[in-house]
Protein backbone atom coordinates (compact mmCIF):
# COMPACT_ATOMS: atom_id res chain seq x y z
CA UNK A 1 0.00 0.00 0.00
CA UNK A 2 1.23 3.63 -1.25
CA UNK A 3 1.82 6.13 1.10
CA UNK A 4 -0.66 7.98 -0.16
CA UNK A 5 -3.29 5.26 0.11
CA UNK A 6 -2.58 5.44 4.08
CA UNK A 7 -2.79 8.62 3.85
CA UNK A 8 -6.29 8.62 2.52
CA UNK A 9 -6.96 5.39 4.62
CA UNK A 10 -6.04 7.98 7.95
CA UNK A 11 -8.19 10.64 6.65
CA UNK A 12 -11.28 9.15 6.11
CA UNK A 13 -10.90 7.12 9.03
CA UNK A 14 -10.59 9.80 11.37
CA UNK A 15 -13.49 12.05 9.86
CA UNK A 16 -15.25 8.89 10.67
CA UNK A 17 -14.23 8.37 14.33
CA UNK A 18 -14.02 12.11 15.63
CA UNK A 19 -17.40 13.02 13.77
CA UNK A 20 -18.88 9.87 15.48
CA UNK A 21 -17.52 10.95 19.20
CA UNK A 22 -19.02 14.38 18.56
CA UNK A 23 -22.19 13.10 17.77
CA UNK A 24 -22.33 10.36 21.34
CA UNK A 25 -21.52 13.58 23.07
CA UNK A 26 -24.01 15.69 21.78
CA UNK A 27 -27.12 13.38 21.68
CA UNK A 28 -25.71 12.04 25.56
CA UNK A 29 -26.08 15.88 26.39
CA UNK A 30 -29.11 15.81 24.73
CA UNK A 31 -30.84 13.34 27.13
CA UNK A 32 -30.91 16.51 29.41
CA UNK A 33 -31.99 19.62 27.73
CA UNK A 34 -33.51 20.24 24.36
CA UNK A 35 -31.11 19.68 20.92
CA UNK A 36 -30.40 22.89 19.74
CA UNK A 37 -29.55 24.23 23.42
CA UNK A 38 -26.79 21.67 23.71
CA UNK A 39 -23.46 23.28 24.18
CA UNK A 40 -22.26 22.07 21.05
CA UNK A 41 -19.47 24.34 20.29
CA UNK A 42 -16.78 23.15 22.67
CA UNK A 43 -17.31 19.43 21.34
CA UNK A 44 -16.89 20.09 18.31
CA UNK A 45 -13.83 22.30 18.37
CA UNK A 46 -12.60 19.06 20.29
CA UNK A 47 -13.26 16.23 17.82
CA UNK A 48 -11.77 19.02 15.04
CA UNK A 49 -8.60 19.75 16.80
CA UNK A 50 -8.00 16.23 17.87
CA UNK A 51 -9.02 15.05 14.06
CA UNK A 52 -6.29 17.44 13.23
CA UNK A 53 -3.78 16.52 15.97
CA UNK A 54 -4.20 12.39 15.42
CA UNK A 55 -4.09 13.04 11.62
CA UNK A 56 -0.10 15.02 12.26
CA UNK A 57 0.64 11.90 15.06
CA UNK A 58 -0.54 8.89 12.70
CA UNK A 59 1.07 10.32 9.15
CA UNK A 60 4.45 11.14 11.11
CA UNK A 61 4.19 7.43 11.92
CA UNK A 62 3.34 6.14 8.89
CA UNK A 63 6.26 8.69 7.00
CA UNK A 64 8.43 6.94 9.35
CA UNK A 65 7.76 3.37 8.97
CA UNK A 66 7.61 3.66 4.90
CA UNK A 67 10.15 6.10 4.55
CA UNK A 68 11.47 4.62 0.82
CA UNK A 69 8.18 5.98 -0.64
CA UNK A 70 7.01 9.02 1.53
CA UNK A 71 6.45 11.33 0.02
CA UNK A 72 7.48 10.16 -3.29
CA UNK A 73 4.39 11.01 -5.75
CA UNK A 74 4.18 10.03 -9.04
CA UNK A 75 2.00 11.30 -11.66
CA UNK A 76 -0.96 8.85 -10.86
CA UNK A 77 -0.83 9.75 -7.22
CA UNK A 78 -1.25 13.13 -8.26
CA UNK A 79 -4.06 12.57 -10.53
CA UNK A 80 -5.89 10.40 -7.57
CA UNK A 81 -5.03 12.82 -4.93
CA UNK A 82 -7.20 15.67 -7.24
CA UNK A 83 -9.59 13.24 -8.15
CA UNK A 84 -10.39 12.63 -4.64
CA UNK A 85 -10.07 16.19 -3.72
CA UNK A 86 -12.67 17.51 -6.27
CA UNK A 87 -15.32 14.33 -5.67
CA UNK A 88 -14.87 15.21 -1.47
CA UNK A 89 -15.65 19.27 -2.33
CA UNK A 90 -18.54 18.59 -3.97
CA UNK A 91 -19.96 18.08 -0.39
CA UNK A 92 -18.15 21.54 0.92
CA UNK A 93 -20.28 23.41 -2.11
CA UNK A 94 -23.67 21.41 -0.85
CA UNK A 95 -23.08 22.09 2.74
CA UNK A 96 -22.41 25.40 2.69
CA UNK A 97 -25.50 26.10 0.00
CA UNK A 98 -27.42 24.32 3.05
CA UNK A 99 -25.95 26.85 5.90
CA UNK A 100 -26.85 29.62 3.75
CA UNK A 101 -30.37 28.43 3.64
CA UNK A 102 -30.56 27.46 6.58
CA UNK A 103 -29.06 31.26 7.82
CA UNK A 104 -32.12 32.79 5.52
CA UNK A 105 -34.46 30.55 7.40
CA UNK A 106 -32.81 32.34 10.20
CA UNK A 107 -32.28 28.84 12.01
CA UNK A 108 -30.94 28.56 15.05
CA UNK A 109 -27.16 28.68 15.14
CA UNK A 110 -26.71 24.78 16.13
CA UNK A 111 -28.40 23.85 13.12
CA UNK A 112 -26.28 25.93 10.47
CA UNK A 113 -22.84 24.66 12.37
CA UNK A 114 -23.75 21.22 12.35
CA UNK A 115 -24.81 21.17 8.82
CA UNK A 116 -21.32 22.89 7.93
CA UNK A 117 -19.15 20.44 10.06
CA UNK A 118 -21.11 17.49 8.89
CA UNK A 119 -20.10 18.78 5.37
CA UNK A 120 -16.81 18.47 6.01
CA UNK A 121 -17.31 15.33 7.35
CA UNK A 122 -18.88 13.93 4.28
CA UNK A 123 -16.32 15.83 2.36
CA UNK A 124 -12.92 14.23 3.87
CA UNK A 125 -15.16 10.85 4.04
CA UNK A 126 -15.77 10.93 0.70
CA UNK A 127 -12.72 12.25 -1.08
CA UNK A 128 -11.04 9.37 0.91
CA UNK A 129 -13.27 6.78 -0.23
CA UNK A 130 -13.02 7.84 -3.61
CA UNK A 131 -9.02 7.84 -3.17
CA UNK A 132 -9.19 4.14 -2.25
CA UNK A 133 -11.38 3.23 -4.24
CA UNK A 134 -9.14 4.36 -7.28
CA UNK A 135 -5.94 3.18 -6.07
CA UNK A 136 -7.45 -0.48 -5.57
CA UNK A 137 -9.41 -0.60 -8.34
CA UNK A 138 -7.95 1.63 -10.98
CA UNK A 139 -8.26 4.99 -11.98
CA UNK A 140 -9.40 6.19 -15.40
CA UNK A 141 -8.51 10.13 -15.65
CA UNK A 142 -11.48 11.38 -18.05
Amino acid sequence: MSFEEKSAWIMGVLAAATYAVYLAVVFGLAGTMPLTEVPYVAPLLWTVGASIGLSIVFHLVIRALSAKDAGMKDQRDKEIYRFGEYIGQSFLVVGAVAALLLAMAELDHFWIANVIYLAFVLSAILGSVAKVVAYRKGFQPW
